[in-house]
């Protein structure tokens, strides 16, 4: 098996976590290795161009490992996306200048007409505002590389697929007001927002919205979608320097296992890594928490729930209480709160090639390995 090899130097990039050996904390080797194995059969074989796993059990590092890439190479996270543009929001609820009830249209004025005023910001950020995922002019707008306001503009008219608060459909287009809110009440654009006030304080120094001067070329390639058109794949696809410097607030950051890692781990810990605070408690609990039992579409704030009937990628095994995000291009990042288990599965090669097949396998390993 072709791999980069287990990483001993994590500590200076993950502050407080250290490595320790998977029977340390309660952890077979074999299914680490099993887990390992998977992903680098993929590699092997050409199926997947490059790909990286990071596993934490009680905080302390089991498994870090690279299939033709660095461990901590940075690859486009896709919908992981969502859940950190969640978070910023909830900063802004923490400190008062924003309410999960507000009506969205108190902060975006000129987001108005049929059934608008029912959605709250809530909505936005768990699928249940009745906007699309994407805009019916999403091809147009990307083909002549339209910025982040016409998107935002069209989603301030564009129809809604149901009442809000009714029903759930998994939307970019909710996620994208939920940043425009956030740039509104801040002042500042969103990547600056999180690299100040989540990245910076948490270390995590590989994690980026938008390109923030860094070259795509040191950055793992996203492979393309079967049958997908080499002239748009070429001009807006995952890999132009369009769509990795938009900043789409849905699925436009980039980071590495060691950085994802540390933002499940301040979840785990309620907010707290390394000593530095960065959500309270109570913030911390309700974005892990079923926020859709009203119509029993279970999902957080920002973050998808083992529990939800369309979610999967954290594989069969998981507890109930995990919580985590997948992302298109390949990638899955979950924390287990049962069994203080975090896994971070970073991929070039898109879920829908294989219905996300490898990500739940992976998953799996990880989590049978867990005494």
């Amino acid at each position: 098996m072709k791999f980069i090899a287990f990483l001993f130097g994590s500590m200076a990039l993950l502050g407080q976590m250290r490595t320790a050996s998977p029977t340390e904390v309660g952890i077979r080797k074999q299914g680490l290795e099993q887990a390992a194995k998977l992903l680098g059969d993929e590699v092997n074989a050409g199926r997947v161009t490059s790909a990286a796993i990071l596993v934490v059990r009680k905080g302390r590092i089991v498994l870090h490992r690279g299939f033709g890439a660095q461990p901590d190479t940075p690859f486009l996270l896709a919908s992981i996306s969502k859940p950190v543009t969640a978070a910023a929001l909830m900063l802004l609820v923490e400190r008062g200048q924003v309410s999960l009830q507000d009506s969205v249209s108190v902060h975006l004025k000129e987001f108005s007409g049929k059934d608008r005023a029912g959605i709250r910001v809530r909505d936005l950020l768990s699928h249940t505002s009745g906007l699309p995922d994407m805009l019916a002019e999403n091809v147009d707008l990307r083909r002549r590389h339209a910025p982040l306001s016409e998107f935002v503009k069209g989603s301030m008219t564009t129809p809604l697929l149901f009442e809000p608060g009714k029903d759930f459909s998994y939307q970019s287009m909710g996620i994208l007001l939920a940043a425009e809110i956030v740039e509104r009440v801040s002042g500042q654009r969103l990547r600056d927002f999180l690299d100040k006030e989540f990245f910076r304080p948490l270390g995590m120094r590989n994690t980026f919205l938008g390109l923030m001067g860094r070259k795509i070329e040191d950055t793992a390639r996203a492979q393309p979608v079967t049958g997908q058109d080499p002239g748009e794949w070429a001009a807006f696809g995952w890999n132009s320097k369009y769509w990795r410097d938009l900043g789409a607030p849905w699925g436009g950051l980039h980071s590495t296992t060691s950085d994802l890692a540390v933002l499940l781990q301040m979840f785990l810990n309620g907010g707290i890594y390394n000593g530095v605070r960065v959500l309270s408690p109570a913030t911390v609990a309700a974005m892990i928490r079923d926020q859709n039992q009203h119509i029993e579409r279970p999902w957080g704030l920002g973050w998808g729930l083992s529990t939800s009937p369309v979610w999967a990628y954290f594989g069969d095994l998981a507890s109930p209480r995990t919580f985590g995000h997948s992302g298109a291009t390949g990638t899955v990042a979950w924390a287990d709160p049962e069994r203080q288990l975090i896994t971070v599965i970073l991929t070039t090669r898109p879920s829908s090639e294989d219905g996300g097949r490898l990500l739940r396998n992976v998953s799996n390993a990880v989590t049978a390995s867990v005494d």
